[in-house]
């Protein structure tokens, strides 16, 4: 089984990518992280859109420029870790989708307009951690829910989420062995 782990955590002592390590161990298959702090993603103005349009109407899908897209399409199980950050997750993981969205590779669209999923992923693991307790689904894992179920054909989408991390009096272990 191919793994793949898109670490969205910036933070060294990170709450969520504590829980996501629990995730990989308990999976205990080797796997390849792509850590996104890392990546210096290229701005998606009109010169690069042409360049990829370019590509794609090749069908040039080895170029280097799709190197991240053909990782996650060809992946067998996805753990995605990101903080819950102003009702959603860090910049970073919104680039990433940017980058990994490409027709051709991770979907197709349909005669009838309609997206149709190449991905390998059967499952994909969702993990996040909020300092409050408002955390509400719909913004950051729905995003992510509705790009996997509707564009990568992914749908087992499992969300692990730990909140209330940073109230006061809050015990951080004991929430997130809870999990």
């Amino acid at each position: 089984m191919s793994v793949l782990f898109v670490n969205a955590c910036v933070r060294k002592e990170s709450r969520t990518k504590r829980l996501a390590d629990k995730i990989l161990a308990e999976i205990n298959e080797r796997y390849d992280e792509v850590k996104l702090d890392e990546i210096v993603f290229p701005i998606a103005n009109e010169e690069f859109l042409r360049k990829r349009d370019e590509l794609i109407a090749a069908g040039d899908f080895d170029n280097p420029l799709f190197e991240l897209a053909n990782q996650f399409a060809g992946a067998e199980t996805i753990v995605i870790a990101t903080p819950y950050w102003d009702l959603s997750f860090p910049a970073a993981l919104k680039q990433y989708f940017e980058q990994i969205n490409v027709v051709g590779i991770t979907f197709k669209y349909s005669q009838e307009g309609i997206p149709q999923g190449l991905c390998k992923a059967n499952k994909i693991y969702y993990v996040t951690t909020s300092g409050g307790d408002y955390a509400p689904d719909d913004f950051g894992y729905g995003y992510v829910k509705a790009l996997a179920q509707g564009y990568y054909g992914i749908q087992d989408i499992s969300l692990t989420k730990a909140t209330g991390l940073d109230i006061i009096g809050a015990d951080v272990d004991s929430i997130l062995n809870r999990v």
